[in-house]
């Protein structure tokens, strides 16, 4: 690989938060956390929360107890991926070379744009970070440097620059990787992070002075190649091809304790399709399905079934969930949840039509499924419900306002 190559990866600031504030302005400097639901956790703080202390993850209601000066909304995640596809456009349209990392996240090979923008790294993550907060209203924070794994290193850093931008230029790396706790590389974590500290690994410049044997012998390739990419190397270019996830899921916690078995499937019909929509997308489909199941005491249900023909379709999905989820139903128990995980996928393109299935019938589901899609995206989410008709009560926005204090 050339030693020429700069990376930067964009990670947008506390994005859930971020997009509520983009709807709401008179959520701007005050301390904001997003749940993932009446019954849930936090899932994103906004800095001012971060300051009073609120934690990630700490369930909703004991958040509201220890923090009630805190502003607590629940997640909507369909606005949040609308946002993040107007931010990844604008990173596609800026470099050739995107790779879309989640939801919050790109990689942006940056090699090249020096010549094309006439400006320097530096300046081209300060123009890239004005014109996405300028087009969609979300702030981004950017680490520049000459791997993936370094340009993550640079993003976590820039949060506590004024600018939220970060250079590491190797002329920067070895004093920046001095100080880095070595969980905070990127692949690390916190558990691999407690090993390596027990071996006298405290730092990612102490792991990089480690010799290759020594890397190799506990912690095979993946390891040596933490080190050559925190050394400047390339193992993992940007890519803008497209991996198929492992499994694609959906689930939330009801706004009540139900043992309504009518409407357990109501709500796992809107899950499945919610999944199949998302699978389409990416013009897939799937071979095996999971059902999840949590009772009100937290205990959690799981059972997978194969498909006889991998499918897209809702009512397919749904043929085969129902009855695991009612093998797994008990009417004496209170549940807090349910949902449904996608996996085992195949591409459109590669699928083979099968003698004995009904094929015709197979393409009439699939446009039926891509009509749907359509008329979401024209009208809005839920514009069209499949499955049971009965209604379901819908809560969104805030959960909390502030209290005085």
């Amino acid at each position: 690989m050339t030693n020429q190559k700069y990376i930067a990866l964009i990670d947008c600031d506390s994005f859930f938060v971020s997009c509520e504030r983009r709807r709401n302005p008179e959520l701007n400097n005050i301390p904001v956390s997003v749940v993932s639901g009446e019954r849930g956790c936090v899932i994103s703080r906004s800095k001012e929360a971060k300051m009073l202390g609120v934690p990630m993850g700490i369930p909703l209601f004991q958040a509201v107890e220890k923090y009630p000066e805190c502003i607590y909304i629940s997640a909507n995640h369909y606005v949040y991926t609308k946002i993040s596809k107007q931010v990844m456009s604008i990173l596609k349209n800026f470099s050739p070379n995107t790779e879309v990392y989640s939801i919050d996240e790109a990689f942006v090979d940056f090699t090249g744009l020096t010549k094309l923008y006439k400006k320097n790294y530096y300046k081209l993550a300060e123009e890239l970070q004005k014109k996405i907060f300028e087009e969609t209203g979300i702030p981004v924070s950017i680490g520049v440097s000459r791997t993936k794994t370094l340009a993550k290193l640079a993003s976590d850093k820039s949060k506590s620059y004024r600018t939220h931008i970060c250079l590491a230029s190797k002329s920067r790396i070895k004093e920046i990787l001095s100080h880095t706790e070595i969980q905070e590389v990127w692949g690390i974590g916190r558990r691999l992070g407690v090993k390596l500290r027990g071996l006298g690994v405290r730092t990612a410049l102490d792991f990089v002075e480690k010799d290759d044997e020594w890397i190799k012998k506990r912690f095979g390739k993946n390891g040596l190649a933490t080190k050559a990419e925190l050394m400047g190397t390339i193992i993992s270019p940007v890519s803008d091809e497209i991996e198929l996830p492992k499994s694609i899921s959906d689930t939330k916690s009801f706004l009540e304790f139900s043992s309504d078995l009518q409407f357990l499937k109501n709500e796992l019909s809107g899950h499945i399709h919610e999944t199949c929509s998302r699978l389409r997308k990416i013009n897939c489909k799937c071979g095996t399905i999971g059902v999840m199941l949590k009772t009100k005491d937290f205990q959690t249900l799981y059972e997978k079934v194969r498909l006889n023909v991998p499918s897209d379709f809702e009512f397919d999905i749904s043929r085969a969930a129902f009855p695991v989820l009612e093998r797994m139903y008990n009417s004496g128990i209170l549940y807090r949840s349910v949902g449904i995980v996608l996996e085992d996928f195949n591409r459109n393109e590669e699928e083979q039509l099968q003698l004995f299935n009904d094929n015709e019938k197979r393409e009439q589901n699939e446009k039926l499924g891509r009509s749907l899609d359509k008329l979401e995206q024209k009208f809005g989410r839920n514009i069209v419900r499949t499955g049971f008709t009965k209604d379901v009560p819908f809560k969104q926005g805030f959960l909390t306002k502030p209290k005085e204090v």
